[in-house]
């Protein structure tokens, strides 16, 4: 038996089918090979349209069972990891009306503000966990206020996994984690926040139905069937945003587990037991995938937007003819704290942990006479990990005790130098595993189709293929290097 499972990105639509018994992806891929087009009609602006994520998980669906040479009658269960905070609108026959306003989309940022002053900080932040931002309810007052011909037409609201569900099952409903990511649920009432929906004068009944996380959400149609080549009556068992499904696929379900990512960008998830914020906004929280009334669980975001993005601009701009690889060993003949050199990695944009400003990125104290790229290379991937360090002091501050980072072997996480410097840092044990989005859908559908009966049977035979620990004589020697670095950075804050 097997499970399939989707993650729909911006950039392209991956899948896994997993083997079921054996607990093992037997094949997964991506389509297209080229990044999918974000369209952008004004500054500011990014929509894709969803009909484009259908045909491609379509296409995919149909080349992964071919090249695996699976009976695809024995796929059992469907899960869905999708992009965050998207807004797809459909009317009465399930059409949609305009282009989906996606993630990245910053139109809405003045009407999430404005909602965050008029409704009070304090209440939002305490019940929403929360300021409305540039979240799917913003986003939605805009279509009211910039669209009123399309908002009267508008049946449904979905987020982009919503929207594959409902062209898989022909059923349209979401789920509590998914619609606190869109600010509409209110955690101190355990229900649809009636003081968003007020203030934004938007009808509860455009919301979904909400099912479990991990439940049988629909069954797949006969003509959703002939179109991936599947079996009609599969049953949807689960779904799930990207960064709360990442942390899933890691098996990070329990307080003081944590989920990192160190690609273009970074991102530190954190699961707390207690109904938390940060003051400051410098996180946002949204209910995690086993999060119930019974439960707390909730799922601590802090993304970093200059990581492994630095990472590539140096070896573009300094070493094209290098590997990653070569680069790391060429760092690794340098010493912790590259005498001196220190670079701070902000020049993505602006950074929420700095409460939204952008310092831009700053190499500092560079010696013409001392510094080669070797240094430049180990204070990049130190500048990094100094990061994520000051982003899990935020966490902390909430009242988390960090005992274990988990990651995709990937990226960043393929340096040892950057994986050791975060250990030594933290001195938590840092866990890499073989596993994906995708792949976690597919795991998480298997247990929402009752085909594992609990967690643990799920990731029985989840791969782990690295630990790193700290090294006691070296913490002392990094500690001095990243509050060097930090006394930097308050230079710029």
């Amino acid at each position: 038996m097997y499970s399939i499972g989707y993650d729909i990105g911006s950039s392209s639509i991956k899948c896994s089918i997993l083997d079921i018994e054996k607990g093992k992806a037997i094949i997964q891929g991506y389509y297209p090979e080229q990044e999918m087009q974000i369209n952008s009609p004004k500054p500011g602006w990014a929509e894709q349209n969803p009909e484009t994520w259908w045909e491609y998980v379509k296409i995919l669906t149909r080349q992964l069972i071919q090249k695996a040479n699976i009976d695809a009658q024995l796929i059992k269960s469907i899960g869905i990891s999708y992009q965050m905070h998207g807004l797809v609108v459909v009317d009465k026959n399930k059409n949609v009306l305009r282009p989906s306003i996606i993630w990245c989309d910053s139109r809405a940022v003045e009407i999430g503000n404005n909602a965050f002053q008029k409704i009070g900080e304090d209440y939002c932040l305490n019940n929403l966990l929360n300021s409305p931002g540039n979240f799917t309810a913003s986003k939605l007052r805009w279509i009211k206020e910039n669209e009123p011909d399309i908002y009267k037409k508008i049946y449904k609201i979905m987020l982009p996994g919503d929207f594959i569900a409902m062209k898989l099952t022909d059923e349209i409903n979401t789920t509590v984690s998914g619609l606190s990511e869109g600010i509409f649920w209110d955690f101190k009432s355990n229900s649809i926040s009636k003081e968003i929906l007020k203030y934004y004068e938007i009808d509860e009944s455009l919301l979904p139905d909400v099912v479990p996380t991990f439940s049988v959400q629909g069954k797949l149609t006969k003509s959703a069937a002939e179109e991936l080549g599947l079996k009609e009556g599969v049953v949807v068992s689960y779904r799930a945003g990207d960064q709360p499904n990442n942390a899933f696929s890691l098996n990070v379900l329990n307080p003081g587990e944590i989920a990192a990512t160190a690609g273009t960008s970074g991102v530190v998830y954190a699961v707390i037991d207690k109904l938390n914020y940060d003051k400051k906004s410098r996180v946002n929280q949204f209910a995690h995938v086993n999060h119930s009334s019974e439960q707390t669980r909730i799922g601590v975001l802090l993304c970093i937007n200059g990581t492994g993005i630095l990472n590539s601009f140096i070896r573009k701009n300094m070493a094209p003819e290098l590997s990653y690889n070569e680069m790391n060993n060429l760092a690794e003949k340098i010493d912790i704290g590259c005498d001196g050199l220190t670079i701070l990695p902000f020049g993505n944009g602006a950074e929420r942990m700095f409460e939204n400003k952008n310092i831009w990125s700053h190499f500092l104290n560079v010696d013409f006479n001392r510094h080669t790229k070797a240094h430049f290379f180990r204070a990049v991937q130190e500048g990094i990990a100094f990061s994520f360090k000051y982003g899990i002091e935020i966490i902390n501050e909430m009242g988390l005790n960090i005992n274990i980072i988990r990651a995709g072997n990937s990226n960043l996480f393929l340096s040892p130098i950057f994986r050791e410097t975060l250990a030594n840092l933290t001195q938590a044990t840092i866990e890499l595993y073989d596993t994906d989005g995708a792949q976690g859908a597919a795991r998480g559908a298997a247990y929402g189709a009752n085909y594992y009966k609990s967690f643990e049977e799920a990731f029985r035979n989840l791969e782990k293929i690295k630990v790193i620990n700290h090294k006691v004589e070296l913490i002392e020697k990094t500690m001095n290097a990243y509050n060097n670095w930090n006394e930097q950075l308050k230079k710029f804050l």
